[in-house]
């Protein structure tokens, strides 16, 4: 029995140990997790009756000590309480609350304090007030702790806070206000800013480099746009991942046959977001200005947007390339109605021009409209030029910018650099609209976009590493996105020749008043697209159509309504593996452009030595007239010369007109639309008249819109006078 007893006693005591053990570790626990809220109730308990105490012991015998220091405890209470709301911070709510949960607190204790030296801490209702407001007083902060452990405070109103607050510190934003900080899900993150008192958005533009360093980011990556309504207000706009970087798949038309006036999908924003044009949809129809250097991608831009509009109805496309030519639009050749390769033609075709836009202003003033709409008989036309600055003058492109865009017609310029001496001025600021590529260099992008894109940051400054990328602004692009980096469509060109072969039915012909208007440019044009009116395009069209059949790719053959549609994202089909991408061919043939052109000029120059050598000498190179020219009057001959000049029978006006108009003629059916005034002479002589007169009918020709005159003295014939214009 004994040993029993014994090892039962051990059992027992071997328990009660252990749950000493526990009871320990479980007090340990609480008073772990308990500790960290016992300040306030310490303070609250010991802090109040001793400092009472203890003023009240100094102070509290007489009145007058008792008054005056009551009075310099209640001033010095409400200083402290002034300190304490200006010392904490108000960025969010939660510090909002906190502030005033201080001060009042800081307020109530100066107060208890300032009656307790009078009157006495023990006293009643003092007393009563300590025990109450103590216990109320503790109890909040402890609530206050739990709330911000548990990150009660809103985070969607953080300001500067973590990160932000680090960061703000770094680029100098001690005093701007970043919240509402949100992510898109599609690689973008954007937040409000709120700069203090005196502070402005320009200051935090000028640092928007510094936060891209911050955040590794690319230069492009942080964009900051001011308010419009407030200056104190602003929005950050940083890209945090690049959702393009595989590329933009060419978006398909949604239908053959659509108006000009549906949106044009180029590609995609950096959020995702469709990247579209409307020009003739706006307001007011913007010229736009597209510019990047070589390898930025403005080839590729030119093909989507091509492949769009030569699938619409009521649309002409005029376009001139003197540079690449039809590398870069060869295989669409048959969406463009006039294709300029020829640096003469490009000249004839905008000197046409001016004569077309006044044609045009006069049918729509007949229609009663201000500005084409699709209920005019007019085409909309859109004239592309790549190196305006190679092609005319500039103040024969400025009186075009000026005076198209109200008959409907929309004037693209395509330039590497858009500085003065590519183009002028005056040009640039009438086109409104503009499309910035890659650029070599920060300060040439202000060329293009307007001070306030480029001030936010959007300076596309990578040059052509990034191909397709960019900014647009204007042609009915949303202004809070023409900060927002943009990529243009990845096309094929078996794919765009075969969707442009397929269209062919739905496009029209030029209208009869432009054509007419434009004269024998337009009819003795080197190239002509095809429309509905081409014979036998039914065929070619069909088989088109069934090559994008085949690949999933043909959009809908039924013709939508003819008024403007709200834009919408579309979806992006991919293009089928027919052939490399458009930035891959693009420059295939570039660099053989130099030593092509050499050789060609070797060989023109052999031949004309070889013509020249072909034609005898003057066989008196002394003789008085060898110096003479079509352009020098006859001069008064001596008698001892021998020499007879035989002159013409004076024709009648009537007959006289008739054989100068019969040389104009001969020149039109021969091709020819250019001339100078001394190509007239033997028409003149023939008709027995002289310089004066020829000049006087060039000036009624030019009045009768016949001809027009050029710079240097030649003149363009823009239809026969024998013909009815």
């Amino acid at each position: 029995m004994a040993p029993r007893r014994k090892a039962a006693a051990a059992a027992g005591s071997g328990v009660g140990a252990e749950l000493v053990a526990v009871g320990k570790g479980l007090g340990g626990f609480v008073l772990g997790k308990a500790a960290p809220y016992t300040p306030p109730w310490i303070g609250a308990a010991t802090l109040p009756p001793l400092v009472g105490w203890a003023t009240n012991t100094m102070w509290g015998d007489t009145a007058t000590s008792a008054g005056l220091a009551t009075a310099g405890i209640a001033i010095g209470g409400a200083a402290l309480s002034a300190v304490t709301w200006k010392a904490s911070g108000s960025n969010t709510k939660f510090r909002r609350a906190r502030r005033a949960q201080a001060t009042a607190s800081v307020a109530a204790g100066m107060g208890w304090l300032t009656c307790a030296t009078a009157a006495g801490p023990f006293g009643s209702p003092l007393l009563d007030l300590w025990l109450i407001g103590g216990a109320l007083f503790a109890a909040s902060w402890n609530v206050r702790q739990i709330m911000a452990n548990g990150q009660g405070a809103d985070p969607e109103e953080e300001t500067n806070g973590g990160g932000l607050g680090k960061l703000a510190a770094a680029i100098g934003w001690e005093k701007v206000t970043v919240k509402d900080a949100k992510g898109t899900g599609k690689g973008t993150v954007s937040a409000a800013v709120e700069v203090a008192p005196g502070g402005t958005i320009g200051e935090v533009q000028s640092t928007a480099a510094k936060v891209a360093s911050a955040l590794q980011m690319p230069p492009s990556g942080v964009v900051v746009t001011p308010d419009p309504e407030n200056a104190a207000l602003g929005r950050i706009s940083m890209r945090v991942a690049d959702l393009l970087k595989d590329g933009v798949p060419f978006m398909m038309p949604e239908a053959f046959g659509l108006m000009p006036t549906h949106p044009i999908p180029l590609g995609l924003y950096a959020d995702g977001e469709v990247w579209w044009i409307d020009p003739f949809s706006a307001a007011v129809l913007q010229h736009v200005l597209v510019m990047g250097v070589t390898g930025a991608g403005k080839s590729e831009l030119l093909r989507t947007l091509l492949a769009h509009l030569a699938t619409r109805a009521k649309m002409t496309v005029f376009l001139i390339d003197l540079s690449k030519g039809r590398q870069t639009v060869g295989h669409m050749a048959e969406g463009i109605d006039w294709l300029v390769q020829d640096a003469k033609e490009a000249k004839r075709l905008l000197k046409s021009l001016p004569a077309a836009i006044k044609a045009r202003g006069d049918v729509l003033a007949s229609e009663g409209l201000d500005q084409w709409t699709p209920a005019s008989s007019l085409n909309a036309m859109m004239v592309w030029v790549e190196e305006a600055a190679d092609v005319a003058d500039f103040d024969e492109l400025e009186k075009i910018a000026r005076a198209a865009r109200s008959v409907g017609i929309w004037l693209g310029i395509s330039l590497q650099r858009a500085t003065w001496t590519n183009i002028s001025t005056d040009v640039r600021a009438n086109l409104q609209g503009s499309i910035c590529m890659g650029v070599d260099d920060a300060g040439d992008a202000g060329f293009c976009l307007p001070d306030r894109v480029t001030a936010a940051g959007a300076v596309p400054d990578w040059g052509s590493a990034r191909p397709g990328y960019g900014f647009a602004t204007g042609m009915g692009i949303p202004e809070d996105r023409w900060t927002m980096e943009a990529r243009s469509s990845l096309t094929h060109r078996q794919t765009l020749a075969a969707l442009v072969q397929a269209s062919a039915p739905y496009r029209d012909p030029l209208d009869a008043a432009t054509a007419a208007a434009l004269g024998q440019a337009y009819a003795q044009r080197g190239h002509q697209g095809t429309n509905r009116t081409t014979p036998g395009i039914e065929h070619k069209a069909a088989l088109a159509m069934a090559l994008l059949s085949a690949a999933g790719m043909s959009p809908a053959v039924v013709a939508p309504a003819t008024g403007p549609s709200t834009p919408a994202t579309r979806a992006a089909v991919p293009p089928p593996a027919l052939g490399r991408s458009g930035h891959d061919v693009e420059d295939d043939v570039h660099d053989d452009i130099d030593a092509i052109e050499g050789a060609a000029a070797v060989e023109i120059q052999d031949a004309y030595d070889e013509i020249m050598g072909a034609i005898p000498g003057d066989p008196e190179p002394d003789a008085d007239y060898a110096g003479l020219t079509l352009d020098d009057d006859v001069p008064e001959l001596d008698d001892e010369s021998g020499i007879e000049f035989r002159t013409s029978e004076r024709l009648s006006t009537e007959d006289a007109r008739r054989t100068l108009y019969a040389e104009l003629d001969g020149w039109v059916g021969a091709g020819r639309l250019e001339f100078e005034p001394s190509d007239l002479i033997p028409a003149t002589v023939a008709a027995g008249r002289k310089r004066p007169w020829m000049q006087g009918e060039l000036k009624r020709l030019t009045e009768m819109g016949v001809i027009q005159r050029d710079g240097h003295g030649s003149y363009t014939i823009l239809h026969s006078p024998l013909q009815p214009a």
